[in-house]
């Protein structure tokens, strides 16, 4: 049986619903204090199918609903997990529609009546619907192909190339392989190897960010600041200092 509490989060520039999901009885687990590397790994990968096992779940609901479940992130916590659910409008709808408050909610609740049937979480956790927003997150090879040519940040699960950590230009994509352009050179990657991703928007060419110079100030007008310290009257102070403190010799004349 769960108590769920329905709030909305402010997650700009997308939107979310949260529904706070707790069992009447919790199992409290222990764990060392120091946790191997191998161990580590093996909690990020069993996340990840976690993730993958719930949205092949819940695939089918949120299609019914007319939208698509882009992917999930599982994220565990001492004080319970949240699941987190992307949804957008299908691809050839975009330019009529986009994921409003009303699709959050349907589908928060759609999926909330799933999960209490199917219970694929066994522990306290947290459910959020949300919209992808301008920094959307990529989990397929064929949403990353929608978006080529554009900056995306990766990590990857296991390292390549001595990285588990880019971000680059979405080159191109080949079956299950994303080509990224990092640091003028291409990097292959295998989709199944990477761990989360996300687009990375040109904020300023949004007009959501104030536009850079060479030097990387702010480039606005009147938002430059001179490294100039000026007095009062407008002169900076070595104009206005002899640095001898010495009266200043008299200007030689003409001989008469």
């Amino acid at each position: 049986m769960f108590n769920i509490g329905l709030g909305l989060v402010k997650a700009s520039p997308g939107l979310r619903i949260q529904r706070h999901r707790k069992r009447a009885h919790r199992v409290l687990f222990c764990f060392p204090a120091t946790r191997s590397r191998f161990a580590k790994l093996r909690n990020r990968l069993d996340v990840t199918d976690k993730a993958s096992e719930i949205v092949a779940l819940l695939t089918p609901t949120v299609a019914a609903l007319g939208l698509d479940l882009l992917g999930a992130e599982y994220l565990t916590a001492p004080g319970g997990a949240t699941l987190r659910l992307y949804i957008d409008v299908p691809a050839d709808e975009a330019a009529s529609r986009s994921v409003g408050i009303d699709e959050c909610e349907s589908v928060s609740r759609e999926v909330s009546a799933q999960l209490d049937v199917e219970d694929p979480i066994s522990a306290a956790y947290t459910l959020e619907v949300s919209s992808p927003g301008l920094d959307r997150p990529l989990f397929t090879a064929a949403q990353f192909a929608r978006f080529v040519g554009d900056a995306a940040k990766v990590t990857l699960k296991l390292p390549q190339d001595g990285r588990r950590r880019l971000q680059g230009e979405i080159l191109r994509v080949e079956g299950p392989t994303i080509t990224f352009g990092v640091d003028g050179n291409e990097l292959a990657v295998a989709a199944d190897n990477i761990e989360k991703a996300k687009l990375v928007p040109d904020w300023i060419a949004l007009g959501l960010a104030p536009a850079r110079d060479n030097s990387g100030r702010d480039a606005r007008p009147g938002k430059q600041k001179s490294n100039k310290k000026k007095d009062v009257a407008g002169k900076s102070p070595a104009a206005n200092k002899n640095p001898t403190n010495h009266p200043a010799a008299d200007e030689p004349h003409d001989a008469e």
